[in-house]
């Protein structure tokens, strides 16, 4: 078997399981099980990027959450409500709409800059906080029973496992053998 094929195996079969248990559990099963970060993308916040005037910790010169995403954050604590799930940690970007959101849904929460949204013009998240971010995947895949909740931006996720969200949706997230977030879900209150 040639090297590119013999690659392709092993990725396959160390990815198979967890797409398995994706596929049989249901997202609450999978948060009871812990071991995981659900990374949510902050509620509904209409537009695109902040003004020219933005102020980190001035939410008046940022893009903030409508009355619509105001009641998507309530339904997300809501649907945790409903199934007893508590998080063992809450984390938000420092940015207004994440901030929000996790007090709407959650009440206590710490913001954490790693989450915060890249500025600048190619909207990347720098290396230092995807490496945060990679390292408490890890650390929270190694606390079995618990599971953490960071609320955060779609460039983030992006950057971090290659994936984008919905507002108010999130991704499943657990550290694979090679240390990387693996996606093994998505997450939606509704």
């Amino acid at each position: 078997m040639d090297m590119l094929k013999r690659r392709q195996f092993v990725t396959a079969s160390l990815t198979l399981p967890a797409l398995l248990h994706s596929a049989v559990a249901a997202p609450q099963d999978m948060l009871r099980e812990g071991g995981l970060v659900l990374a949510l993308r902050h509620a509904l916040a209409p537009g695109t990027f902040d003004p020219p005037q933005f102020k980190l910790g001035d939410c008046s010169t940022q893009r903030n959450l409508s009355d619509d995403g105001r009641q998507q954050a309530r339904q997300i604590g809501a649907w945790f409500q409903a199934r007893d799930l508590k998080p063992a940690r809450v984390r938000s970007s420092p940015w207004c709409r994440c901030v929000d959101t996790a007090t709407l849904a959650f009440g206590a929460h710490e913001t954490w800059a790693p989450l915060g949204s890249p500025r600048g013009a190619t909207e990347g998240t720098n290396a230092q906080s995807l490496d945060a971010l990679r390292a408490a995947v890890r650390a929270a895949s190694a606390q079995r029973g618990r599971f953490e909740v960071w609320v955060t931006h779609m460039f983030v996720l992006s950057d971090l496992v290659g994936q984008g969200t919905s507002s108010g949706e999130g991704l499943l997230l657990r550290a694979g053998t090679d240390g990387l977030p693996q996606v093994l879900g998505r997450w939606t209150a509704g």
